[in-house]
């Protein structure tokens, strides 16, 4: 079959699993399953002849062989029995069960897994069926899958700024489904010609990353494997823990992150009275400049102490970082001090799967101990004003941020150029700030903006009345979300 008739296929059967209620999150989990055992039979066979872990009563020939309720109950022994297992093998099976309660429809599902060979399909159509799934699970705005989904333009964007070279290592650690990852492979295949050893060091030492939700991981676990990132036995290099309780115990070359939405860390237990409560969670790190509960603030002085002296990072943080008082401006004057924090791009609403976000990217680049702040001048990338995007209709393409990318320089960011002018042209949106003009601000609040607002000031181009109901939708469920935080505080 073409690439093409096997991406219909698999989508199809997702959509006749969705009549029965089994979602694109769960359909996806039984995929993952399925395929890592129909790859893993492909390669014990010839010509590869590999002899793998997983024990034979459980392998995918067991599968095949059986029909209706033997069928059923043999998988679900088998998705508990695989879960006990070490290494990669018992990480995919992790907490693992068998959402598909109709013996037929697992029967076809298997079917038509069997019929394809899946090693010998090019890492592009693997990657496309997956990454088209997640895609339309982090849609699903109900199962909340879309705060571990960054639009995949955005990825592709900072990448291209940060331009990662070969041989050197990448973190994320809040990695969701692999995005930042599977984006810098993409870009160090496509712009080097790689040696045998810069190809094994690419597959198995360049990435790490940390995924606390066992679902989300098991995603990033197989998203990786298909796209040619790690091997069926090898170890990988995505950690279950939570990033934030301690240092990182190694440092690395480039940190590409989306850390969680919501403003608060913490933690679930049960009271004397049985009764489930959550209460603020704070990390007393010494390695950090301020001690909150803010789960973004801890997050970009985490991803700070990550990086080698000579290491970049690139971070999509709220605007709340850019502008809160207490730990908040502490963290940022420190920030500016230690390093060299040289460019924020301001995204607009409507890219990201969580309504109401309001976002940048923040680009800074380590460095070693010094008297004298690194940072010099901020170059800030008004991306948000006058304009209009929604998930639908005018989704994020790479393209729109190519004018931010030629603003950049990549190649050496020391040679850019103002394209606002005060007189000829007010308009632009790339502009520099100097450290003085920065840390002069009230609360040495990052949060800039010199454009007008055109919907403000030109009554006869308003935007089409759906983008305004979207914008007034977002605000609306922002400012719920602030209300419930400060509720679920109070309480």
């Amino acid at each position: 079959m073409t690439s093409s008739a096997i991406i219909s296929k698999v989508w199809s059967f997702c959509n006749t699993l969705r009549d029965d209620g089994v979602s694109y999150g769960d359909y996806l989990e039984q995929l993952t399953y399925l395929l890592f055992l129909k790859m893993a039979d492909e390669h014990s066979k010839p010509p590869y002849n590999r002899k793998l872990t997983i024990p034979a009563e459980y392998n995918w020939d067991s599968l095949t062989e059986k029909r209706g309720a033997e069928l059923e109950l043999h998988y679900s022994v088998l998705l508990r029995e695989l879960g006990q297992q070490k290494g990669v093998l018992g990480q995919i099976f992790t907490k693992s069960q068998n959402k598909i309660q109709d013996p037929a429809k697992l029967y076809k599902l298997i079917d038509m897994i069997n019929r394809e060979n899946w090693i010998m399909m090019g890492t592009d159509v693997k990657g496309d069926i997956y990454e088209g799934l997640l895609e339309k699970n982090a849609e699903d705005t109900k199962s909340g899958a879309g705060q571990y989904f960054t639009p995949r333009a955005l990825i592709r964007a900072m990448v291209a700024c940060i331009r990662p070279e070969p041989n050197k290592t990448i973190a994320d650690p809040a990695c969701g489904t692999g995005g930042f990852f599977l984006a810098a492979y993409d870009y160090i295949v496509d712009n080097n010609k790689l040696d045998r050893e810069q190809n094994v060091f690419l597959k198995y030492h360049t990435f790490f990353g940390n995924e606390i939700v066992a679902s989300t991981r098991r995603l990033a676990l197989m998203n990786l494997f298909l796209h040619n990132i790690g091997d069926i036995d090898s170890d990988n290099n995505i950690s279950p823990a939570d990033a934030l309780i301690a240092q990182s115990s190694t440092t690395y070359d480039y940190v590409l992150a989306n850390p969680p939405f919501g403003k608060k860390s913490s933690q679930t237990f049960t009271n004397e009275e049985g009764e489930q409560e959550k209460e603020d969670l704070t990390y007393n790190r010494q390695d950090f400049f301020a001690t909150t509960s803010n789960k973004q603030l801890n997050f970009i002085q985490h991803i700070r102490t990550m990086l080698k002296t000579t290491g970049m990072a690139a971070v999509v943080l709220p605007d709340n970082v850019l502008f809160e008082g207490g730990a908040g401006e502490l963290v940022r004057k420190k920030l500016l001090e230690t390093t060299d924090l040289h460019t924020i791009l301001r995204l607009p609403t409507g890219i990201f799967y969580a309504n109401g976000v309001k976002a940048n990217v923040v680009f800074f680049d380590a460095k070693p101990s010094a008297k004298e702040p690194w940072t010099k001048q901020i170059w800030y990338y008004d991306y948000r004003t006058n304009i209009h995007h929604t998930l639908k209709k005018n989704p994020l393409k790479l393209a729109d941020l190519q004018d931010f990318i030629d603003c950049y320089q990549p190649a050496n960011r020391h040679k850019r150029t103002e394209t606002y002018n005060a007189e000829t042209n007010p308009e632009g949106r790339w502009r520099k700030y100097s450290y003085e003009e920065i840390i002069a601000r009230d609360k040495t609040s990052l949060d800039i903006t010199w454009l007008k607002d055109k919907s403000l000031a030109d009554l006869d181009n308003l935007p089409d009345p759906d983008e305004l109901a979207l914008d007034i939708m977002e605000n609306l469920e922002a400012g719920l979300e602030n209300f419930k935080s400060i509720i679920r505080q109070l309480q």
